[in-house]
């Protein structure tokens, strides 16, 4: 039977076309649809459970985004040869569309939810993150499961002064500012991405270009969800309620909340025992026969303590800590204080602490990048790592989650634009923040972290990178709002806004927003991102109180790096048959020396800790690349002898002809005696055959010249 298909069709502003088809694949789904864009194709589905777990007061979502190798006419790489775990990467753009799908349920929908998008189909110019949500969205649409969308997500870069939406690739490798942005047909719900310092307006400007694009697309899966015949949505019910349980909560308890709000208490632990000493005193207030249900009974009293701050801050325009809004907590940091490290650094900024290290690497480090969509190799990586004490629990390590990922690459993007040249920086670096305290903001710390570790390093960043997470507290009923700089944890947990904001003196490097409620005014994401700048600053001044710019030198410890530049036809004389002479110089010095092929020269990297191995190394490469020239004198080894003379290595792989008539003036009748293999002499080299290549040399010539008798 033929299905029926639903097809819509979306022009970009350059005339591409992006299409959503429903009714053809994947049909046991709840709801599933192919985006295509170029030859690029993704294939997305959603599947929710019609009830809920018992006691599940949030959403079980799970978003999967994978890339078939296929798509690309590739075959994964490794010993099973089939797609595994997902890559950093690929979780990246999970994140994406969980970040901008989840806010958008219901709030008492709680069925276990799974959407899973794949690229069954690619094309080098088209990025597939910047389709994904447009995909996931675009599968809820058509199906029957609430959700208050659509929603969209497009990519917007600036490049060469204009602003472009959903660039080919080319473009965004060479663009100033490359945005992710996402939001319904009224709101901005999600921003991300990375740029070369540009300005708080210019940031503004893209966002407000890209929701332009996001109306349209959202409009169309409106369309395709009205023709499907998908409007009506199920019905739920996936949580209990006792009304008159929550008003006595809500009257006993408020009040308390409140007050403890406003005593200004910064130590997270203490503030955290106050609010459990009320929640603990109610409970035994309903004896202990009581028939409450435990579970809506923490849910109210969260509620109410959420409420109650919220109330506190727009009341008093102050914090739980008793800062000013825009007040930046305490900072204290120290570099060099791991001292095998090549560079190292603690910041600390209230009770979120991060120690930092730097590792400088060969080209030999460099990381591997074998996805179906993008490959390559990396030579700047960054690591962040959330251990469970950072927080006072007890959680085993299972490697880093999808979390971890996210604020790693953040804080990549952040400060990747102030590395220097690939000419000044032949470096593989490899920053590791490991969180040691927490209490918000912990991938802005390892910003900082990073910026003063690279610099204790010696790496010649361009210009010192800081960063600030800003929240906001907001009612809708009464117009009220608060921006915060440097929010808590409690504040990103109760607030309304989490916008993290990086960059320079001069401008944004990176950013990442997300957004809860509905209805946030480009004026008030205007004041929020002026308010970033002066917290941002500020935080770039503490930074310069302990180290200003990067060393002079590299440490002792560090490795240090000759390049030298040869012609391309002698890149297989350093190398050698099956590279035998590299190895060989590698053993014998004790330095690493990788060789590459550049578009004019061929490149030999020498990299040792120890200055004498790499002269060591520096003289044999350059021995072998160096052009024998007449008239210079070497010193030459006896390679072998023969009955007219002896053939003398006098440069690597380079041997020549001493003739008997050319050992010493005086007539020599036999080589018996004269010379023995593997002896040194001095040798002048007098003649290079034009035709054949060969050399004469001559011995005698640099000995005293007998009188005639």
């Amino acid at each position: 039977m033929t299905p029926t298909v639903y097809t819509k069709t979306i022009k970009l502003p350059d005339g591409r076309e992006i299409t959503i088809e429903t009714g053809k694949l994947a049909k046991q789904a709840d709801g599933s649809v192919v985006v295509k864009m170029g030859n690029a194709m993704l294939l997305a589905t959603v599947v929710s459970k019609k009830d809920a777990k018992d006691d599940v007061d949030f959403l079980p979502l799970s978003v999967d985004y994978q890339e078939k190798f296929a798509a690309a006419g590739k075959i994964p790489g490794g010993f099973l040869k089939r797609e595994s775990r997902l890559s950093d990467y690929e979780v990246l753009i999970c994140r994406l569309v969980d970040r901008a799908i989840r806010p958008l349920f219901p709030s008492d929908y709680h069925a276990d939810t799974q959407i899973n998008i794949s690229l069954i189909s690619s094309d080098e110019s088209v990025y597939p993150d910047a389709l994904a949500a447009l995909a996931a969205s675009s599968a809820l649409a058509v199906s029957d499961i609430p959700f208050g969308g659509p929603i969209s997500e497009v990519r917007v870069v600036k490049h060469e002064g204009e602003y472009k939406v959903n660039p080919t690739r080319e473009i965004v490798e060479l663009s100033d500012m490359a945005l992710i942005v996402a939001g319904t047909e009224e709101n901005i719900l999600m921003v991300e991405g990375e740029s070369q310092e540009v300005s708080e307006e210019e940031m503004i400007e893209a966002i407000k270009i890209a929701h332009d694009v996001i109306k349209i697309q959202c409009i169309a899966q409106k369309e395709l969800m009205e023709e499907a015949g998908k409007t009506e949505k199920r019905e739920f019910s996936h949580e209990n309620s006792d009304e008159e349980l929550q008003k006595d909560i809500n009257d006993k308890l408020f009040d308390k909340a409140y007050q403890i709000a406003s005593e200004g208490i910064a130590d997270k632990s203490l503030r955290s025992e106050k609010f459990s000493a009320i929640k603990d005193e109610y409970i035994e207030s309903l004896g202990e026969e009581h028939e409450k249900d435990p579970f809506l009974i923490s849910k109210y009293i969260h509620d109410v303590q959420k409420e109650a701050v919220r109330k506190y801050v727009l009341d008093s325009k102050k914090r739980l800590d008793d800062r000013d809004l825009d007040q930046i907590r305490p900072i204290w940091s120290e570099v060099n204080y791991l001292p095998t490290a090549h560079g190292s650094a603690v910041f600390t900024r209230g009770e979120t602490q991060s120690l930092t290290s730097v590792t400088l690497g060969t080209k030999l480090d460099e990381q591997m990048i074998d996805g179906a969509f993008i490959s390559g190799y990396n030579k700047f990586i960054l690591h962040y790592n959330f251990p469970a004490f950072s927080t006072g629990e007890v959680r085993p390590n299972r490697g880093p989650g999808r979390r971890e990922v996210g604020h790693g690459n953040l804080a990549m993007r952040a400060i990747k634009p102030m590395l220097p040249s690939e000419e000044d920086n032949p470096y593989t670096i490899r920053v590791v923040s490991d969180i040691l305290e927490s209490n918000g903001s912990s991938s802005m710390a390892t910003v900082c972290a990073g910026v003063l570790a690279l610099m204790d390093a010696g790496v010649k960043i361009k210009k010192p990178v800081s960063g600030i997470a800003m929240g906001m507290i907001s009612d809708s009923e009464s117009g009220k709002y608060a921006i915060l700089s440097d929010i808590l944890g409690d504040e990103d947990h109760l607030g309304d806004m989490d916008f993290k904001v990086t960059g320079t003196v001069d401008g944004i490097t990176a950013c990442q927003m997300d957004i809860k409620v509905d209805g946030l005014s480009y004026d008030v994401l205007a004041e929020a991102l002026e308010q970033a700048k002066r917290g941002r600053l500020h935080i770039l001044g503490e930074m310069a109180k302990t180290i200003q710019k990067p060393r002079e030198d590299l440490k002792d410890n560090a490795p240090r790096l000759v390049k030298i530049n040869i012609d391309k036809d002698m890149i297989g004389a350093v190398i050698g048959p099956g590279g035998k002479v590299v190895q060989e110089i590698q053993k014998v010095t004790g330095a690493t020396v990788v060789i590459e092929e550049g578009e004019e020269f061929g490149h030999v990297n020498i990299f040792s800790s120890d200055k004498e191995s790499m002269q060591a190394a520096e003289k044999w490469v350059k021995n072998i690349v160096a052009v024998p020239e007449v008239g210079e004198v070497y010193t030459g080894k006896v390679k072998s002898i023969m009955p007219f003379g002896a053939f003398i290595e006098f440069m690597p792989g380079k041997d020549g002809l001493l003739h008997i008539s050319e050992i010493k003036w005086e007539r020599v009748e036999k080589m018996d005696g004269v010379l023995e293999e593997g002896e040194e002499i001095q040798i002048k080299l007098v003649e290079i055959d034009k035709k054949t290549g060969k050399f004469r040399l001559s011995r005698k010539v640099l000995l005293p010249k007998p009188e005639k008798k």
